[in-house]
């Protein structure tokens, strides 16, 4: 069983690059997958929505990319890698992500984390949608743009 531990807060210095805090807090933006900005991967016949994204103006994050990314039965995403970090998790169906080295099956629940650099690519093997939320840092492309 895993220990529990208690959530701590930032200690010590922030990053610079942080915004300060300021007198008047921000008011959140609450969005779906509606008011997100489609995309398509090429050669891919997936599609996925920039939810929370540099390009999506309801919710116009700086450093950070959420995208669901569905995916049709049979579909595959060809790997391939860039410099951020990201984050796949498998919001609904089952598949198998490809990595430099091995191949491996996924399914709903699981957290698939890919630092810098490695190569990934996802295929849809079963008969419903694959949804995945891909979540990125900073968003891709670098700077948000289209």
């Amino acid at each position: 069983m895993a220990k529990i531990t208690e959530f701590k807060g930032y200690d010590g210095d922030l990053p610079d690059d942080l915004p300060s805090k300021p007198d008047v807090g921000p008011d959140p933006m609450i969005v779906d997958a509606a008011n997100g900005v489609p995309v398509v991967y090429p050669g891919c016949h997936g599609v996925g929505v920039r939810v929370v994204h540099p390009v999506n103006e309801k919710a116009p994050a700086k450093n950070l990319g959420l995208v669901l990314f569905y995916v049709p039965p049979h579909v595959v995403l060809e790997p391939g890698s860039h410099p951020t970090e990201e984050t796949y998790v498998i919001i609904e169906g089952a598949g198998e992500m490809t990595f430099e080295r091995m191949k491996r099956p996924v399914k709903k629940g699981d957290f698939v984390y890919l630092p810098p650099w490695c190569i990934h690519g996802i295929e849809n093997t079963g008969n419903e949608t694959l949804v995945v939320l891909i979540c990125t840092s900073p968003p891709n492309p670098l700077g948000g743009r289209l």
